[in-house]
């Protein structure tokens, strides 16, 4: 069966945010007074809705402090995306994945812990504004695992699980697929390691968008 729909995670799988993510929660944390989380740490959260992130960080379930981390976090972001060293490259092969993908028909969507607001910021960035048919965001649905995300990008595009792949770079995006029953892709340069992606039952794992080109035939 053709594939119809790829749906792409943001962070880590097409755009390398790794250093502001890191230096922003950072940032959020010493805001709120508590002591900076390690940069390991905050890599191993890149995926989860922003207070869910921030709640983990904290180890405890302290919603009320997690949501203050959160707001400082947003803070953060929005000084950083205004300083004109400001980058978040995307990973190579990204753009042209996407021209190949879109030129097959094959159509495209996103799902993303980010909030919509920071997503569009990021496509408008890269010029990819016109390139996705559907746009999933953590502030529109329950945190990644939980399946919502594809579940609606597959309802706005008519795809069937059968007809759907999710690429992503986190455990987090691997479970999210297999709930959604859509085929789960790993990239090897995300945030979670590959061995992660493959025990949490990625069915491929990417060395390079190349190797996507050849799982989404013409």
């Amino acid at each position: 069966m053709r594939t119809k729909l790829v749906v792409f995670d943001i962070d880590g799988t097409l755009v390398d945010s790794r250093a502001t993510i890191v230096a922003c929660a950072r940032e959020a944390f010493a805001a709120a007074g508590l002591p900076a989380p390690d940069p390991e740490a905050i890599r191993r959260i890149v995926g989860l809705s922003l207070p869910e992130a921030m709640r983990v960080l904290l180890g405890r379930d302290d919603f009320e402090t997690a949501q203050r981390i959160a707001g400082h976090y947003r803070e953060a972001f929005l000084a950083r995306r205004q300083r004109p060293d400001h980058e978040e490259p995307l990973f190579p092969g990204a753009r042209e994945i996407l021209e190949t993908l879109d030129a097959r028909g094959v159509l495209l969507g996103v799902a993303t812990g980010k909030a919509m607001r920071g997503l569009l910021s990021v496509l408008e960035r890269h010029g990819l504004e016109r390139r996705f048919v559907t746009l999933q965001t953590a502030d529109h649905h329950p945190s990644k695992p939980h399946p919502s995300m594809l579940l609606a990008a597959m309802a706005e595009t008519g795809a069937e699980p059968a007809d759907t792949v999710f690429v992503g770079d986190t455990t987090f995006d691997v479970e999210m697929a297999r709930a959604a029953k859509v085929t789960p892709v790993g990239v090897r340069w995300g945030n979670h390691r590959p061995e992660e992606l493959a025990m949490a039952g990625a069915a491929h794992l990417l060395d390079g968008f190349a190797q996507l080109a050849a799982l989404v035939p013409a």
